[in-house]
């Protein structure tokens, strides 16, 4: 598991009591299944995509993690733990916790290497669509599709970038596939989903993303704070 943060675990999974807690999953070999038997939660992981699971412990302690897809010789040993954490404690933890920087600020420096900057620029003037403000949005394709951009839009749009091309922009991108890790990806992912940016009044959102729909309080995909 990796936090946002950068803290990592193996086999277990620090939470705080009371909150939602959202997990973005794929996997690298075979299909595996997570399951958390107090949390009446089972999904399946799958490689080449991103399956989502949502959870809110209501009770500190520590509770059974397992896969419980037959995965192969080792599925026996494919088990771990949820810590479930008071919020001071829990906050603790991540202070303590070894990380080498967040997920977001790893993504940025790929971004930089990557030389993705030089097309999808902030000013609107690059050869690639505007990122800032993208996240959970609806964004209008060249076949008259509206999708939502979620992980796995962001995702596709760097493994496969000609499969949904934004209306008004070439399908010029490359490929990184083989180029970035599934981790590199995913720190892609959290640099795009950091670029939250409110535009001042009356000024239209980026190119190929369509507005807020009224009442919109929150982007799609994200937590709404009770």
């Amino acid at each position: 598991f990796q936090h946002p943060g950068g803290q990592r675990e193996i086999n277990e999974l620090h939470v705080p009591v009371n909150r939602p807690v959202r997990l973005t999953m794929t996997s690298e070999d075979v299909i595996h299944d997570l399951y958390v038997p107090a949390f009446r939660i089972k999904a399946d992981v799958i490689p080449g995509r991103y399956a989502t699971a949502w959870f809110e412990a209501t009770k500190a302690g520590t509770y059974h993690l397992f896969c419980a897809e037959y995965c192969g010789t080792q599925h026996s040993g494919m088990k771990g733990r949820v810590v479930v954490m008071e919020p001071q404690e829990y906050q603790a933890w991540l202070g303590g916790a070894t990380g080498s920087g967040s997920m977001a600020a790893a993504g940025e420096k790929l971004f930089q290497d990557l030389a993705c900057h030089t097309c999808h620029q902030e000013s609107g003037q690059g050869r690639g669509p505007v990122l800032q403000g993208l996240f959970g949005r609806p964004v209008a394709l060249q076949n008259g599709q509206v999708v939502t951009a979620d992980e796995a839009y962001i995702r596709e749009s760097i493994l496969n970038p000609a499969s949904k091309v934004v209306a008004g922009f070439m399908p010029i991108m490359p490929t990184f596939q083989g180029l970035v890790t599934e981790e590199q990806v995913l720190q892609l992912i959290e640099y795009v989903k950091s670029l939250q940016v409110q535009a001042p009044a009356g000024q239209p959102p980026p190119a190929g993303v369509q507005g807020p729909r009224p009442g919109e309080a929150t982007p799609a995909g994200e937590p709404k704070k009770k």
